[in-house]
C-alpha cells in the first residue's frame, strides 16, 4: 500500500490572513501618512504623537467594527442558502439529486459514474456535498466574524505602532525622512511575509504593498505640506 505523501496546502489560511494583511498594511500606511502629512504642516512633535495615537485607537476600532459587519453579513448569507439547500433537499430530494448529477457530469465524469457519486455523497450528508460541491461552501473558508473583527484590529494596532514608535524616537529635524523610509521598510517586509504564507511570489507581494504605501504616504505628506504653507 502506497504511503500518503503530505501536502502543505494554504487555503485555509484565507480567512485570518486577509484580515490580518489587510489590518496591518492598514496600519502602517495611514499611521505613518497620517504622521507624515501632520508633519509637514510643521506641526510639533507631541502634536504629531497625539494625532498619530487617536489614527491607531480610532482605525483599529473602525478596522474591527468594518470587518466584523462585513464578514457577518457573508455568514448570514451563507446561512440562508443553507438553509434554503436543506429546504429544497426537504421536499425536491430527486431535482437535488440530478443537479448534483448534472455538476460531475460538467465536471468530466460520465452519466453513469456521476449518478454513483451523487447517490453516494447525498446518503453519507447530502447537504455537505450540495454546499461544497454547487454552493462552493467549506468549513475552511466559512465566514468567520468574531475572528476576523479581532485579527483586523490586533493587526492595524501592531502595523500603526510601527511608525508610530519611529516617530517617538526620531528627531523632529528628520523625522519625515525616517518615518517615510522606515514604513517602506515595513511594508516591503509585510508584503514579503504575507506572499509567503499564502505561497504567493514574495517579490511581487513585496513590491505591490510598498508601491501603493508609498503612494499614499507622498500624497498625504504633500497635503500636509500646502497646509502648513497656507499656515
Amino acid at each position: 500500500m502506497a504511503s500518503l505523501h503530505w501536502e502543505g496546502h494554504r487555503s485555509d489560511r484565507i480567512g485570518w490572513l486577509r484580515a490580518a494583511v489587510l489590518g496591518a498594511n492598514d496600519g502602517i500606511v495611514s499611521t505613518a501618512s497620517l504622521v507624515l502629512g501632520v508633519a509637514a504642516a510643521e506641526a510639533t512633535r507631541s502634536s504629531v504623537l497625539i494625532a498619530g495615537v487617536a489614527g491607531m485607537v480610532a482605525g483599529a476600532m473602525s478596522m474591527a467594527a468594518g470587518e466584523y459587519v462585513s464578514v457577518h453579513s457573508q455568514a448570514d448569507t451563507e446561512k440562508a442558502d443553507l438553509a434554503r439547500e436543506r429546504g429544497e433537499l426537504a421536499t425536491e430530494p430527486e431535482a437535488e439529486r440530478e443537479e448534483l448529477t448534472q455538476i460531475y457530469e460538467k465536471r468530466g465524469l460520465d452519466r453513469e459514474l456521476a449518478e454513483k457519486v451523487a447517490d453516494q455523497l447525498m446518503a453519507d450528508d447530502a447537504l455537505a456535498a450540495h454546499a461544497r460541491d454547487e454552493l462552493g461552501l467549506t468549513e475552511a473558508q466559512a465566514a468567520r466574524p468574531l475572528q476576523a473583527a479581532v485579527a483586523s484590529a490586533a493587526s492595524f494596532a501592531v502595523g500603526a505602532a510601527l511608525p508610530l514608535g519611529v516617530a517617538a524616537l526620531s528627531p523632529t529635524s528628520v523625522m519625515i525622512y525616517v518615518v517615510g523610509g522606515t514604513s517602506l521598510l515595513f511594508l516591503a517586509v509585510l508584503g514579503a511575509v504575507a506572499a509567503n504564507a499564502g505561497g504567493a511570489p514574495m517579490l511581487r507581494g513585496t513590491i505591490r504593498v510598498a508601491f501603493w504605501g508609498a503612494l499614499a504616504m507622498v500624497i498625504t505628506s504633500l497635503v500636509g505640506s500646502l497646509f502648513g504653507a497656507v499656515a
